[in-house]
């Protein structure tokens, strides 16, 4: 007796640094779908992706295993693997570089600047870190260990051969990554400073902002240090010991000290011009510290960026200075 394998086979090559859309087919013990097409119908129908899953079928990028071009008459298979590229428009490029802190041949530490996401997502494809490391560095198996908000700035690690990726992205798993950021925000005296702080984060998936729950157990754990105050302005350590969305910044507007430049925290401000890069969130992750689990080395990398609003506040204000066009 042939055992279906529960392991799908490798994914397709890249098409533009843009990595393809995985889909596994589910099962259908009742025969309701008998081609690919009434099932892909019937999944995207009455949604936006509905004319873009037709027109991707028509035109041959609808794939299966080994690039195999599967079209809206070929029969419908439970388990089988699809793949595909996504329709999107033009991105605009995120006119800021990125920095490589450190880099052997499994492990790759680089700085992210604000505005540019970590990993593909939404409207984010190829003016991602993952897209445009794999193309600047010429390293198309680049995968990330973990993710930073695309609008935190600083340190983000990536695995470089696809065999290391799982034992680093473990460190994270397990904590074995002890993460310190920095963060310029209103300084109140009368919030009695270092703390700790636990709570209970909610994050609904397409609701822009996470929720304290005051009732429910805590899932999420920070340390709050302040370590410098200039005039209204107080410069903070902070330490993370859970990883929950967009747990810092919670955790400081639940303290009455809402990060600068952040669009979400009090008041989740109008969607913004995708161009308009003045006043970035002033987060960043200034500090990975871990014990390499491939190498054996013990590694503490530091961010090369700053926080600009701390330095100078008045250019802050005014936004960060473009590169030149063409420039990287």
């Amino acid at each position: 007796m042939t055992r279906r394998s529960h392991i799908p086979p490798a994914p397709l090559p890249q098409i533009a640094g843009i990595d393809p859309v995985r889909m596994r087919l589910p099962p259908d013990p009742d025969g309701r779908w008998r081609l690919l097409g009434d099932y892909l119908t019937e999944r995207y129908a009455g949604t936006r992706g509905a004319e873009s899953m037709a027109r991707l079928l028509s035109t041959g990028r609808v794939l299966g295993p080994g690039g195999r071009v599967l079209g809206p008459r070929d029969p419908y298979e439970p388990g089988g693997w699809l793949w595909f590229h996504r329709d999107m428009p033009p991105e605009p490029r995120v006119p800021f570089p990125i920095g490589v802190v450190y880099r052997d041949r499994h492990l790759l530490v680089v700085d992210k600047p604000h505005f540019l996401a970590t990993t593909p997502r939404g409207s984010h494809v190829t003016q991602t870190a993952l897209a445009r490391l794999r193309e600047e560095l010429d390293l198309p198996a680049l995968s990330p260990a973990h993710r930073l908000d695309r609008m935190t700035a600083g340190l983000v690690m990536f695995s470089v051969r696809p065999e290391d990726r799982g034992a680093y992205q473990l460190l994270f798993q397990e904590r074995r990554v002890r993460k310190e950021y920095e963060a310029i925000a209103p300084h109140d005296p009368a919030v009695g400073l270092p703390r700790v702080v636990r709570s209970h984060i909610d994050k609904v998936r397409g609701v822009m902002a996470a929720v304290e729950d005051p009732d429910a157990e805590p899932n999420a754990e920070s340390l709050v240090e302040l370590t410098a105050t200039r005039g209204a302005l107080g410069r903070y350590r902070l330490t993370p010991h859970t990883g929950r969305t967009h747990q810092l910044r919670v955790h400081m507007n639940g303290l009455g000290l809402p990060i600068l430049g952040d669009p979400v925290y009090p008041v989740v401000a109008d969607a913004a011009d995708p161009a308009d890069y003045r006043r970035p969130l002033q987060l960043l992750a200034r500090t990975l510290s871990f014990t390499d689990p491939v190498t054996g080395l013990v590694h503490r990398l530091e961010t090369g960026l700053t926080l600009r609003a701390w330095d100078d506040p008045e250019g802050w204000e005014q936004g960060p200075a473009l590169p030149e066009p063409g420039s990287r």
